[in-house]
């Protein structure tokens, strides 16, 4: 019956810290990405500026938040 509750404290241990790492990312932006790279294959950019323009906001992007 000891092994019992050693068992349930070390899973919700391990659940806690799960749910601490996980709210620490999110926090820091890890899933704000909404385009991934599967989907961007499929979306219709072939005017290369548009391209560049893009690339260029989401670098000025990263530089705010980072600031």
């Amino acid at each position: 019956m000891d092994i019992l509750y050693l068992m349930i404290l070390c899973s919700v241990s391990v659940g806690i810290v799960f749910l601490i790492i996980f709210i620490y990312n999110a926090r820091n932006g890890q899933f704000e990405d909404d385009e991934s790279p599967a989907v961007r294959i499929l979306l219709d950019r072939d005017n290369p500026v548009e391209r560049e323009a893009e690339t260029e906001n989401k670098k000025s992007n990263t530089q705010e938040k980072s600031d």
